[in-house]
This record gives C-alpha cells, sequence and structure tokens, in this order.
C-alpha cells in the first residue's frame, strides 16, 4: 500500500498549508515594511488574507484587501502584479523551496460572504425558521 496521499477530493495537504502561511507572512512583512520600490504600492494599506498553493507548490494564489478600502482592490491587484517580479524574489529569498512559486493576485471576498451570511441570519424567514423546535427532537 502507497504512503502518498491522492489530492483528488481532498483539501490542501500540511505542507499546501504551511507554505501558504509562510508565503502570507512572508508577503505581509514585506508589504507592512514597505521594502518594494514602488511609491504607489508603498502608499497603500493592504492586507494579505490568505495564500492558496497548487499541489506542486508552483503556484501562489494571494487573496488580498485594502484595509478600510483606502483603495479600489483592482488598484491594489494591479499594484502588486506590477512588482510581481520583486515579491516573489522577496518570498523565495525567505523561503527554501525548490521553486519559488508564481504569485497570482485576487481580491480577497471573505469579509463579503460575512456580511452575506449576516444578511442572511436577520432575514424573519430564517429566524423563524431557527426559532422553530427540531421535528426530529419531538
Amino acid at each position: 500500500m502507497s504512503s502518498k496521499r491522492s489530492s483528488s477530493g481532498q483539501g490542501p495537504s500540511q505542507r499546501q498549508l504551511r507554505v501558504g502561511e509562510l508565503i502570507r507572512r512572508t508577503l505581509s512583512d514585506v508589504l507592512n515594511r514597505a521594502e518594494i520600490h514602488d511609491p504607489e504600492l508603498n502608499a497603500m494599506s493592504i492586507t494579505v488574507g490568505e495564500v492558496s498553493l497548487s499541489t506542486d507548490l508552483k503556484v501562489a494564489t494571494v487573496y488580498v484587501m485594502p484595509l478600510m478600502g483606502s483603495v479600489p482592490v483592482e488598484d491594489a491587484i494591479k499594484a502588486l502584479s506590477r512588482n510581481k517580479g520583486e515579491l516573489r524574489h522577496r518570498v523565495s529569498a525567505e523561503l527554501t523551496l525548490k521553486y519559488a512559486p508564481d504569485l497570482r493576485f485576487r481580491p480577497d471576498e471573505t469579509f463579503d460572504r460575512l456580511d452575506e451570511t449576516r444578511r442572511l441570519f436577520s432575514d424573519p424567514t430564517v429566524q423563524r425558521d431557527l426559532a422553530a423546535p427540531d421535528e426530529d427532537q419531538v
């Protein structure tokens, strides 16, 4: 029996999660310290919410959001994409990986999903259903 895990239908591996978190921290530190030589990017406050990696660790999808809506998320993604090479170099200098992952920036929609969930829970119909006793327990 093989000790290797198949990745079909399963969530990310522990290695993907661990490396994703290391990349997230590294990018957050680099952006926080304004180490990139782009005044437009350094003027933005950007939060890195999550980094998800491909199974071979060669592609990192970075979910970002400007803090408090200071700039449109599209502008932040354009600025990050413009400086992708320098950011990738900083990540590879911090981590000991065989390959420096290609960075792809996407808007972080976590807060939008939270707002939608709150809106759904405040709906009177949902409140009524939540307050009703379960039929299975009767």
